[in-house]
């Protein structure tokens, strides 16, 4: 907790223009971040040029090159890095595998939905254009899936960054899950 506090007081600081909270928060974050991204790049080919360590440097470079952001916390700071995260992997994703990108079926569990993608493309575009969709429908559940499959953000944490309660999280993350899975799976439903 202390060490969250920390990484919090040195967000707000940066954001006041304190370089050397920068220089204080880089090793406490750099790590966190990477543990992140190694979730999403661990079943990936070792010829990928996008590896854990090059996906947390990309997020992170665009992460300091914000000057208009005011870090109010960590969970903050991590649910952006999130958002990050999720754009640098479905550009590249749709970029690696523009021409083999077909019609297929996606085959997705429920637990799937819940946890990193498996380090298929094919899957990372597929929960992206769900979650373009849910965006249309329900903007905070879109969010919401952004922040825990991408950030790896806890309960406790996602209702933090979007300012609502653990139970509205909870009950808002398993309707977002039944969606996405339909959607995944090709069962389509009336709306």
């Amino acid at each position: 907790m202390a060490v969250s506090l920390g990484v919090t007081q040195m967000l707000m600081d940066w954001s006041n223009g304190d370089k050397q909270a920068l220089d204080k928060l880089t090793p406490l974050i750099y790590s966190e971040l990477h543990s992140i991204a190694s979730r999403y790049t661990r079943n990936e080919h070792p010829s990928n040029p996008l590896q854990a360590t090059a996906l947390v440097n990309e997020a992170y470079l665009r992460m300091i090159d914000q000057t208009r952001v005011h870090w109010r916390d960590r969970a903050h700071f991590f649910g952006v890095a999130a958002q990050m995260m999720r754009r640098i992997l479905v550009d590249h994703a749709r970029s690696r595998d523009a021409a083999k990108r077909g019609g297929g079926e996606y085959q997705f569990s429920l637990d799937e939905v819940c946890l990193p993608f498996k380090g298929r493309s094919e899957d990372l575009l597929a929960v992206d254009d769900a979650l373009d969709s849910l965006a249309r429908i329900d903007p905070r559940q879109s969010r919401m899936v952004e922040l825990r499959f991408f950030g790896g953000l806890t309960i406790e944490q996602t209702a933090e960054v979007l300012d609502i309660s653990p139970a509205t999280v909870k009950r808002d993350w398993n309707m977002a899950k039944a969606w996405l899975y339909r959607e995944l799976s090709g069962g389509r439903g009336e709306a």
